[in-house]
């Protein structure tokens, strides 16, 4: 009774007098950030600066947009650029959509969030219409200019689709946060009228953070953190100065630990559940870890541009090879780290790889919001120029918000991937 409500009212909020609207997506334009071998910090102590020079991402505003839908209707929303709240210049995600679909989310997003989940409903539906109409057309008997032209259309139909598609997610991903009261950290930038000053003004967060996943699943977030942060965990007032690039990359990786952890954290429950939680053994522990872990993650795509989304450290230091202070120093047990030594190095595996181009596509963008595009300057010995990292200020309860909301995003972006390939297949693995 409620869904059909909420399904109700989610097309009254976007029906124009012609017309239930489904907007058409656009050619995306957009850059992204790598997280290119997130190699982590520990914040604990000696901290320096070895990273690319990031520049500032620019919020642009739109105004009123005329969304065009399929080819026959059309319906005016105000679509806000950077999920701008009515009334306020403060956006509510730092990651900006443009397709239409995107910004036509966006702005259900600032006027009616709880009906995000039935608008997409409707724009999946539309896409695997879509879909289907392009699989079922048959390439023209013709060769030559014309073949060649019939093609390059599918591919931008296609590309159209897949932008629309991760504009979905995104827009789900920040429901969620909205759904828990939690507010999204802004593009960090430092004050341009004090440098010097402290990059996080956010509000802490933290039992709100805590209380979105499970005792086990935190359990091992709190080990995260120990790596990240080492002796530093409980402080939450010193300020450090730290390079960009690094917070950045230690984000990303956060943000993929986050997807890892629901991934098994899943699995973990429902055995739970059933009884039928496996036996304690760390026999093949060592072995399956730096086998598993040792390599690259990417999406079982073949697509060699994501080979710069690499392993989480923690994992990789489960194995105990790490030096006195380093990663695998401060790991406590856990149930459900010791749950994940027990799969074999497969399975394993396959619970470390991130499972679709567009999950890593709005990895790379939002943490790019977030932080800005790095500028990265070659010496000509070959090795990457520091002389112009850009350091901010951030305290270490800032850092720590960071990770968990990092670790949270991956832990909906999870959610809400499976959510959407249950309705429009497009996870490949």
């Amino acid at each position: 009774m409620e869904s059909a409500a909420a399904a109700a009212a989610a097309a009254a909020a976007f029906r124009s007098p012609a017309g239930a609207p489904r907007p058409s997506p656009c050619v995306p334009r957009s850059g992204v950030l790598a997280a290119n071998g997130p190699d982590f910090v520990r914040f604990g102590a000696g901290l320096t600066a070895s990273s690319k020079h990031h520049t500032s991402s620019i919020r642009s505003r739109a105004g009123p947009k005329r969304v065009a839908v399929g080819s026959r209707r059309c319906v005016v929303v105000r679509a806000s650029a950077s999920f701008e709240s009515a009334g306020s210049s403060a956006p509510i995600a730092p990651l900006k959509l443009e397709s239409p679909i995107g910004q036509f989310l966006s702005e259900i997003l600032v006027s009616h969030p709880h009906l995000v989940p039935a608008a997409v409903e409707q724009q999946l539906e539309q896409l695997q219409t879509d879909r289907d109409a392009e699989i079922e057309k048959e390439e023209p008997s013709a060769s030559g200019t014309e073949l060649v032209l019939y093609r390059r259309i599918a591919e931008v139909k296609a590309n159209e689709r897949r932008k629309a598609l991760e504009e979905i997610l995104y827009a789900l991903v920040v429901q969620k946060f909205m759904d828990a009261n939690v507010s999204l950290i802004p593009s960090i930038n430092s004050p341009s009228s004090d440098p010097s000053a402290r990059v996080d003004g956010w509000p802490a967060q933290g039992e709100t953070l805590e209380e979105l996943h499970s005792p086990e699943a935190y359990e091992m977030i709190q080990n995260h953190l120990s790596l990240i942060l080492g002796n530093r965990l409980g402080d939450t007032t010193s300020v450090a100065q730290i390079s960009k690039i690094r917070v950045g990359q230690v984000y990303a990786a956060s943000v993929m630990y986050g997807y890892f952890l629901k991934r098994v954290d899943q699995r973990f429950q429902l055995e739970k559940t059933m009884k039928i939680l496996p036996s304690a053994s760390d026999d093949n522990e060592v072995n399956n870890v730096q086998r598993v872990f040792g390599e690259d993650r990417k999406p079982n795509t073949g697509d060699a541009s994501f080979a710069t989304v690499q392993s989480h450290p923690e994992v990789s230091s489960w194995s105990g090879g790490m030096t006195p202070g380093g990663f695998g120093n401060g790991i406590k047990p856990s149930r459900l780290r010791t749950y994940v030594m027990s799969f074999d190095g497969e399975t394993l595996q396959r619970y470390a790889t991130i499972r679709s181009k567009e999950a890593v596509s709005i990895i790379e963008k939002h943490t790019e919001a977030l932080f800005g595009r790095p500028e990265i300057v070659i010496t000509p010995e070959g090795t990457v120029d520091s002389s112009r990292d850009e350091l901010i200020k951030i305290s270490f309860g800032g850092l720590k918000r960071l990770v968990l909301e990092a670790v949270t995003f991956g832990s909906f972006l999870w959610d809400v991937e499976s959510f959407v390939d249950s309705r429009y297949h497009f996870v490949t693995n």
